[in-house]
């Protein structure tokens, strides 16, 4: 069966659509600027439970997953369209006031306006279309395609969290007094992840990216979509990775942390590569050295202690 992305790939080929490929679209807006525009989708007991959830955590997320990709090409987001499918017994409730509750609390941290969008009825299940407008200065925006053999391959944050979080709600946990706050921080990594729009704009400034994508469909399956990007390969550390340290506070096993941290997605860390002159200056910054791009074309090695293996994309697919 193909895959979502052999599907767009396909179409991209078929219709020569040049501006499909990275996180967002690159529009001309002037001489000056250019246009990011995204769009997400998420259909309920496909990207969400309701039953896992609160309406403020899922506006909170419908916005955050946009977000991310404005962070991942080093933009500022401006503005937001969100239409919405509503089940009938669902609009009788409080539930979408709670909704753009949280929405436009994360929408005011980072001064995005909604500018518009679209509610009907929906048979059964929530459906929510976000689509975020961004800007980034003319020609600057880090796109996946730059990567060249010898970068070092880095991660902004901790990995495998809001996978983790997701594995204990699909075993019964929930939010009470008595979880620990490992379970907790878990939990919220899933359910209210963070865009990292501010750390998107820092690399930017430093410029230090040669390519960038964010980390929300697992990290095997995002470098996969990098390297594809830039024609290249890569070499990924397994004792490098920053697996969450919570995730073994929640009783997790080692070797469950690290496929959680290769194959889990949705923490919206950013993986980006850069070149030897920066790769001081990014460490200097904070941030995780994992790997190396490689001139192995298409091919994801994962080097364990002393052995190596191909890395297969198995991330997230929604089919």
């Amino acid at each position: 069966m193909k895959s979502e992305f052999e599907f767009i790939n396909n179409l991209k080929s078929r219709f020569s659509l040049a501006h499909v490929g990275d996180d967002c679209a690159v529009l001309l807006k002037d001489d000056k600027t250019d246009l990011l525009v995204t769009a997400d989708l998420l259909i309920e007991d496909i990207d969400f439970r309701l039953e896992w959830t609160t309406p403020e955590f899922l506006g909170h997320k419908a916005l955050a997953v946009s977000l991310s990709d404005i962070a991942a090409m080093g933009g500022t987001p401006k503005w937001a369209l969100m239409s919405i499918g509503v089940p009938k017994d669902l609009w009788k409730t409080d539930f979408l006031d709670l909704f753009y509750d949280g929405w436009h609390e994360l929408a005011e941290n980072h001064g995005v306006d909604l500018v518009g969008g679209d509610i009907s009825r929906s048979p059964d299940r929530l459906v929510i279309d976000s689509m975020v407008g961004g800007e980034v200065e003319h020609g600057r925006a880090l796109l996946r395609s730059g990567a060249k053999p010898g970068d070092s391959i880095f991660v902004t944050g901790y990995i495998g969290g809001a996978a983790a979080g997701l594995a204990l709600l699909e075993s019964g946990h929930n939010f009470s007094d008595k979880i620990s706050a490992s379970v907790r921080h878990l939990l919220f990594r899933q359910l209210q992840p963070i865009p990292q729009i501010t750390t998107g704009k820092l690399l930017q400034t430093y410029g230090l990216p040669t390519a960038m994508c964010d980390l929300s469909d697992g990290l095997s399956s995002d470098i996969s979509h990098l390297i594809a990007a830039s024609a290249v390969g890569a070499q990924i550390y397994a004792e490098r990775l920053p697996i969450d340290p919570a995730i073994e506070g929640a009783n997790k096993a080692s070797p469950v942390s690290l496929d959680l941290a290769l194959n889990g997605g949705e923490d919206l860390e950013l993986l980006f590569t850069t070149g030897k002159e920066k790769r001081s200056v990014a460490l200097d910054l904070g941030f995780h050295e994992i790997g190396e791009i490689t001139s192995n074309k298409g091919v994801v090695e994962l080097v364990c202690q002393e052995s190596v293996e191909r890395l297969e994309p198995r991330g997230y697919s929604h089919f």
